[in-house]
């Protein structure tokens, strides 16, 4: 059975956080007073699906289930993690804290998505106060991993190391704030970008687009892998960090920045971001900028995750404990073409001619390369791996829509570097062959960064198979090359 956890709040931040519990299979009790929010949660979670889709190719746990309830009683009623996202406001959130921890159990971790609200402050009026943290997030909650921790005063260490050990679990990167301070870290980051966003649009000197322009096309790319303090200290050169301040540090005496002051919101200035914003949309709804910000997100993480850095290296721990964690396959019989790899086409695999696009193709594929590797007891993330060198696709019918897809894969062949697959990818209701791959894999050391004999273990693995699979047909396709010359007759 899956745990439940309680949601209070089921806005924008309460519904990333419904949809980042649910796709890691935990069922979510959830309370909202607000009659539309059982539908805009929903959209939300399908937001996330979506993104999940395009994230991670690890096996996630069967999702869990989402439900409404009436009351914040009745959402905390024998849970051991609750996650408060109401609006801003202190005095609802220190009233609704208070009433559903009188009818939590006692150890019942409570967490608070205040951006900036001090927790020593809401959790005054709560019953066992000592069990309750701000988990300040950040949107959209099911795709950025920073989650910031703080305690107040009556907060117990230990309360911070579970809630940490929980949002890690997520695929989160918690960041304990061990001072209580107004807004935390990021968001006092972030507070001072917006003032000196909001002078220079005040003033004229930049639009809300050119503002943006500045940001994406500088430093925010530089930010997403280093931050801040790591790129400065690149920027001081060999003598590093003193340096730069040497060099930089009597520029910040200058009267560039307004950081202490705001600039009033007078109509004006509203009606004037509203028109250049509305202009930056270009008549792109919500939901269409959303999922645009959405598959960004995912390109740059799996960019970071190439090489380990921010982003992509929670993703990539998140995914070995998904590995890790996922229930182990019926063992696979090696006396058949093997059965490793399925999946279902998705509506955005599809290209303009209405089937899957190429490229989905040999995803499927590397899929099923990758199953077989850990079938035969590769360890994907150890020291050696087999790398493809060589594809040959075939496309032989098309794969639409909502289609479930299956791959079989036959080894050929093998020495004690190289690995010769065979792969077919079949429609699973009418067994209809859709492509084929041969593939030849080379054997290499990841940490030499050169070509490698594989372990004697894992060669007589290989071998079973191969010699098993030797007295299956040999593939129609194999063997083949692309050429204009007329095939010979069999």
């Amino acid at each position: 059975m899956a745990e439940t956890v309680a949601l209070l709040g089921g806005g924008v931040i309460g519904g990333g956080w419904a949809a980042r519990f649910v796709l890691n299979g935990f069922d979510v009790r959830l309370y909202d007073p607000d009659p539309d929010a059982e539908r805009t949660v929903a959209a939300m979670v399908d937001n996330a699906r979506r993104a999940y889709r395009r994230l991670t190719l690890a096996p996630l746990p069967a999702e869990g289930a989402l439900t409404l309830v009436a009351t914040p009683e009745e959402a905390v009623q024998d849970v051991s993690f609750v996650q408060e996202s109401a609006p801003e406001r202190e005095e609802l959130k220190r009233g609704l804290l208070a009433a559903a921890s009188r009818a939590a159990v006692p150890d019942a971790i409570f967490a608070s998505s205040t951006s900036g609200l001090l927790p020593t402050r809401l959790q005054a009026a709560m019953t066992h106060p000592e069990r309750f943290t701000v988990a300040h997030p950040f949107n959209p909650v099911y795709l950025l991993p920073l989650v910031e921790l703080c305690g107040g005063e009556r907060t117990v260490p230990e309360t911070i190391e579970r809630a940490a050990d929980v949002y890690r679990g997520l695929g989160m990167r918690p960041l304990i704030v061990r001072t209580e301070v107004d807004a935390f870290v990021a968001d006092r980051l972030l507070e001072a970008l917006w003032r000196e966003a909001l002078w220079l649009v005040a003033e004229d000197v930049a639009t809300v687009a050119e503002v943006d322009d500045a940001i994406r096309f500088g430093a925010g790319l530089r930010w997403a892998s280093m931050g801040s303090f790591l790129s400065y200290r690149i920027a001081g050169g060999e003598a590093g960090m003193r340096h730069f301040m040497e060099q930089f540090g009597p520029a910040l005496e200058l009267p560039w920045t307004k950081l202490t002051a705001v600039p009033e919101l007078t109509d004006e200035l509203l009606d004037k971001i509203v028109a250049q914003s509305d202009a930056q949309a270009g008549g792109r709804s919500i939901g269409e900028l959303e999922r645009v910000r959405d598959d960004c997100l995912v390109s740059v993480i799996h960019g970071l995750r190439s090489h380990d850095q921010g982003a992509g290296a929670v993703l990539a721990a998140y995914e070995r404990a998904l590995f890790a964690a996922a229930p182990a396959a019926p063992a696979a019989e090696d006396d058949a073409p093997l059965r490793l790899h399925t999946a279902v086409v998705q509506p955005e695999w599809i290209d303009y001619n209405g089937h899957a696009h190429e490229s989905r193709y040999l995803q499927m594929f590397g899929d099923a390369t990758d199953a077989l590797l850990r079938h035969v007891g590769v360890d994907l993330d150890g020291g050696s791996s087999y790398f493809t060198v060589e594809t040959h696709l075939s496309h032989v019918g098309e794969a639409r829509a909502g289609e479930r897809l299956g791959v079989t894969t036959q080894l050929l062949g093998h020495d004690e570097k190289r690995l010769h697959v065979f792969h077919s990818l079949h429609r699973s209701d009418d067994g209809a062959l859709v492509a084929t791959a041969e593939q030849m894999l080379l054997h290499v050391d990841t940490r030499a960064g050169r070509a490698s004999a594989a372990a004697p273990e894992l060669l007589e693995r290989i071998a079973r198979i191969t010699g098993v699979h030797a007295a299956l047909p040999r593939p129609e396709r194999a063997g083949r090359a692309v050429s204009l010359a007329p095939r010979a007759r069999r």
